[in-house]
């Protein structure tokens, strides 16, 4: 009987449940966290507390635990990003519909696929690089929750430049 390894693409953005809970970081604080976070700033102090919050729940010091705490946590700030790239494609499309001579909206699109691909790609080798060991969907995980943060606060600061 020939056995197929199927690789781990992408770990599920979803809260895991453990001992009939599911395990959430609290989105309040996740937006807390964005709120403070200064123009200009690209990671956080903040970023990870709520994760770090939810891991000091039952079930949350596990591998699967934290890593869907940490999950949980990327969930808030994708809700945060979602909105934020709205908020400055609409301010571009306006910019744009002013007569400022510069397209940027749609510049903004091509960046932002990019950025998912680019995203995906480095967080796809972080996972990898951690061969079979246990440690890499955490590794994965905190990937993709500072990759998020990141493009979320410098989607924020887009609209303050000119």
């Amino acid at each position: 009987m020939k056995h197929l390894a199927l690789p781990l693409v992408a770990l599920t953005l979803t809260a895991m449940p453990v001992a009939g809970q599911e395990l959430r970081a609290e989105a309040q604080l996740v937006y807390d966290c964005f709120l403070s976070a200064p123009t200009g700033t690209q990671i956080p102090k903040c970023l990870g507390y709520a994760a770090g919050q939810c891991q000091a729940l039952p079930g949350g010091q596990t591998t699967v635990g934290i890593t869907a705490c940490i999950a949980s946590e990327t969930q808030s700030w994708d809700a945060i990003l979602n909105e934020q790239y709205r908020l400055t494609r609409a301010e571009f499309r306006n910019r744009d519909a002013a007569g400022s001579g510069i397209d940027l909206a749609g510049p903004l699109l091509e960046a932002q696929r990019a950025w998912i691909t680019f995203r995906d790609a480095e967080c796809g080798l972080t996972y990898k690089r951690w061969g079979d060991g246990s440690i890499r969907s955490i590794a994965h995980a905190n990937c993709v929750l500072g990759f998020t943060a990141r493009r979320t606060l410098g989607l924020r600061d887009m609209r303050g430049a000119s």
